[in-house]
């Protein structure tokens, strides 16, 4: 079962409608009620659960199709493995080995419906866990993100890797967040970075430090360009590190080199963290712990 009734090219400008919708509902809701309202706690319990619903099936019932980018070739994999073939890549091998073992058991339409349950639900877990009551907010912040709809039809094993990363930095047991964080490393290698910058808060949470990490990574990028490319690009042996090294054509790019527009985009949140750490003082750990890990990250 698809849902083919819709435009192939009107597929996703719909699904923004729907968040669009539901984001201004939730704006004027807030509006006419207190937060602590009955009335507003009913909104959030029923929105939260039909915004969970549509988009699990509106996402995982979306017909295999170019317009989606990357899905055919996942279509093809999975092909290859329902033909009896083994595992061939040693890159991102449990997303391989749940793509074969489902190629064993479902149709690629049932696929591609697991890949939207296990890349959503953990959103939705870690939004309860740290919101509790109010979950709804921060679930439909996470769903109205712009590359929420990009990482669900097109990246697909990065997206379902970063919800199990959120998942693991919203347990309180490191046991589970160590295992949570293995399991999307090995979904997708990129999420090595941020696994590596939340376990060294376990170890050191202070900001301070973080803070001078990132500021030296940028005095650094411009005194010694192209020497951490290459360093960098050495120690990932992956095809996601080539752009490091690849000599890139001008005309592929609105601009290449160092990207201040980059540094412009990701120092909002670095300001915003600032903002409320040192000037409003907030305290809380799991808040600081979340911020100094975009600060590693993103020194990166």
């Amino acid at each position: 079962m698809t849902i083919d009734f819709i435009p192939i090219h009107q597929y996703n400008n719909i699904f923004f409608h729907i968040v669009l919708f539901f984001t201004l509902a939730t704006i004027l809701h807030l509006f006419s009620n207190k937060i602590t309202d009955i009335r507003n706690l009913t909104y959030i319990k029923i929105a939260g659960i039909l915004l969970l619903l549509i988009v699990l099936l509106y996402m995982g019932l979306r017909p295999i199709h170019i317009v989606f980018i990357d899905m055919p070739g996942y279509y093809r994999i999975f092909t290859f493995y329902a033909e009896g073939n083994p595992i061939v890549s040693t890159k991102d091998y449990l997303f391989h080995l749940f793509m074969m073992l489902s190629s064993r058991i479902m149709t690629a339409h049932q696929f591609f419906l697991s890949c939207t349950i296990i890349y959503v639900t953990p959103l939705y877990f870690a939004s309860k866990k740290w919101f509790k009551q109010y979950w709804f907010y921060a679930f439909l912040m996470l769903v109205g993100s712009f590359s929420f709809w990009a990482y669900g039809v097109n990246g697909i094993r990065n997206g379902i890797a970063t919800s199990f990363f959120l998942l693991a930095i919203s347990r309180e047991k490191r046991l589970w967040q160590l295992a949570w964080m293995i399991l999307a490393v090995n979904f997708h290698t990129t999420m090595l970075l941020p696994s590596l910058g939340f376990i060294a808060t376990w170890f050191y949470n202070k900001t301070n430090a973080f803070y001078y990490f990132w500021f030296l990574s940028i005095l650094l990028s411009l005194a010694l360009p192209g020497f951490w490319e290459n360093l960098f690009a050495g120690l990932v042996e992956d095809e996601r590190a080539s752009y490091l090294v690849t000599q890139a054509d001008q005309r592929d790019f609105s601009r290449v080199g160092f990207r201040w527009d980059f540094l412009i985009y990701s120092a909002s949140g670095v300001f915003a963290g600032w903002y409320y750490i040192y000037k409003r003082k907030y305290t809380d750990k799991i808040y600081i712990q979340l911020f100094n890990t975009y600060l590693f990250a993103n020194a990166f």
